[in-house]
């Protein structure tokens, strides 16, 4: 089932169950399925869709962090709720440790041997972790990895 399919589905519980911020953040998501699909001129594969997951994720995590710095319980607290509706929709993200090999193995096929090629790393690992690990963890552990 692909995730529109399921987007469908849940707004129709959503509603039964009065979910309102249920409701409120799948309808935002299929808002922006809509609007890409307007630009794009066709339907979306399934890996733009989660492209637009992950942004849309990547987005409230930025503005939980914004809020919790500001103080702002309330807002911070609604944001969580976001987060967690969105992540439902993502596949299983993937442990630290799975990540960490990955990189590894990265770091082997690039031959990258120093942080100057974080780059040259990142663009081999990204593609493969594509909304199964935050871009964030992916580079942290890069630099981890890779001597300066």
């Amino acid at each position: 089932m692909s995730v529109m399919e399921r987007l469908n589905q849940d707004i129709k519980q959503a509603m039964k169950d009065k979910a309102a911020l249920k409701l409120s953040v799948i309808r935002m998501v299929k808002a922006a399925f809509k609007n890409e699909e307007i630009n794009k001129g066709r339907q979306l594969s399934e890996d733009e869709e989660l492209t637009i997951l992950t942004r849309e994720l990547k987005q409230r995590r930025e503005s939980l962090h914004e809020f919790e710095k500001a103080g702002r319980d309330d807002l911070a607290e609604k944001t969580r709720e976001e987060i967690e509706v969105l992540t439902a929709y993502l596949p299983e993200q993937l442990s630290e440790d799975e990540v960490r090999v990955i990189v590894r193995e990265a770091i082997v096929s690039t031959g990258a041997s120093s942080k100057k090629e974080m780059g040259k790393v990142m663009g081999a690992i990204m593609p493969k972790v594509k909304g199964k690990a935050d871009g964030t963890i992916v580079q942290k552990i890069v630099s981890e990895e890779l001597p300066t």
